[in-house]
């Protein structure tokens, strides 16, 4: 099962990754309420009993991986919900390739959009995808109108490689070569990897 992330919290500059938890369902829930966070994440409001249910497949599907994305200014610090700005998925569902990934980001307070927050989450959960995954292709679908969106990826090296007339969509996509990686790792050498559990536990609580 997909619980490989369950105690990893990746820090980077601006964000930072935190898994996705019971704790953060509430604020998740709230946002999606936007509809236009429906129509940019071509998804259906659900009620927060579902938005429950659903956290826990998130956390049990062997085909997903996600992250909550904090600002990394307010958390550590402040209480997680109120750091809460997006969050960021892997999903496997290529069964014949298990090294392809399709990611998907979204940046949902509004005020920390434009920011870089959702270019430094790419970045962070990348090269994660080809440590932890093995994943070696990225897939990305972004709607035609979101054209920060398809910047941003085109920025972070994706390559436009499709477009859906039906869905309205851009299918963008980066082949991880070793020149690739190379420049992964160069972005994301100020990131730290960290430990969950010892983060949430305040200094000190665990010295009685």
């Amino acid at each position: 099962a997909m619980k490989i992330n369950q105690d990893t919290v990746l820090r980077g500059k601006k964000v930072t990754l935190v898994p996705y938890t019971a704790a953060h369902v509430p604020r998740y829930h709230e946002w999606m309420q936007s509809e236009e966070l429906q129509r940019l994440t071509a998804s259906e409001p659900l009620s927060l009993e579902q938005e429950y249910k659903m956290q826990r497949s998130w956390r049990d599907d062997a085909d997903k991986c996600t992250f909550i994305v904090l600002d990394s200014e307010r958390w550590p610090g402040q209480a997680e919900e109120n750091s809460m700005v997006g969050d960021v998925n892997l999903f496997l569902t290529n069964t014949e390739d298990p090294t392809v990934g399709e990611i998907e980001i979204m940046i949902a307070e509004p005020s920390c959009r434009g920011r870089g927050f959702g270019k430094e989450a790419t970045l962070l959960m990348t090269p994660y995808g080809v440590r932890k995954l093995g994943i070696t292709k990225f897939e990305a679908k972004i709607g035609q109108e979101n054209e920060a969106s398809i910047c941003m990826f085109k920025k972070l090296h994706f390559k436009e490689v499709a477009v859906n007339s039906i869905f309205q969509e851009v299918m963008l996509r980066l082949d991880v070569s070793d020149q690739e990686r190379q420049w992964l790792l160069e972005q994301t050498n100020h990131v730290e990897e960290k430990s969950y559990t010892e983060l949430k536990q305040p200094a000190g609580v665990l010295d009685t």
